[in-house]
């Protein structure tokens, strides 16, 4: 029993060259014609796709002019914290006056004469020898004082 296998011959590479150089101009043809109906489809979905990325960038830009106006810190949120800080400055302000008006006084209740000799005619209804002193009767109770007497 003789076995004979057949074993195809492997053309030569110049062969394969001359068959893809005589073939090359069909190729070209057919790719062109591929092109040519793919053309509108390519066109369209360029088109859309420009679109799209249109689209795309503006709400991009939409989206983030909302959140810099809203957002936790945007425009709004800052305006909002400006206001309260320059209150709260102007408060801060006025408290630091105060405290010097008030240290003021304390340093001059315990030392200048003047201020103590005043102090102690107002409040405790102190006079020098010669002076007689008016006070008025305080109001019947459930009578509001008025404040307004001394301009009448």
């Amino acid at each position: 029993m003789d076995i004979r296998i057949r074993v195809p011959s492997i053309p030569k590479p110049e062969a394969g060259i001359r068959m893809l150089v005589e073939q090359a101009p069909r190729a070209e043809a057919c790719a062109e014609q591929m092109l040519e109906r793919c053309r509108p489809g390519l066109a369209w979905f360029h088109t859309a796709y420009r679109r799209l990325a249109t689209v795309a960038v503006a709400l991009l830009t939409l989206w983030m002019l909302v959140h810099v106006v809203f957002g936790a810190n945007g425009m709004v949120v800052y305006r909002q914290k400006r206001t309260e800080y320059q209150n709260l400055r102007q408060e801060v302000d006025d408290l630091q006056h105060q405290n010097d008006k008030y240290s003021a006084q304390i340093k001059a209740l315990q030392s200048d004469p003047n201020t103590i000799e005043k102090e102690a005619r107002e409040q405790l209804h102190y006079a020098r020898p010669g002076e007689v002193i008016y006070v008025e009767p305080p109001p019947p109770p459930g009578q509001k004082p008025r404040l307004d007497s001394a301009r009448k």
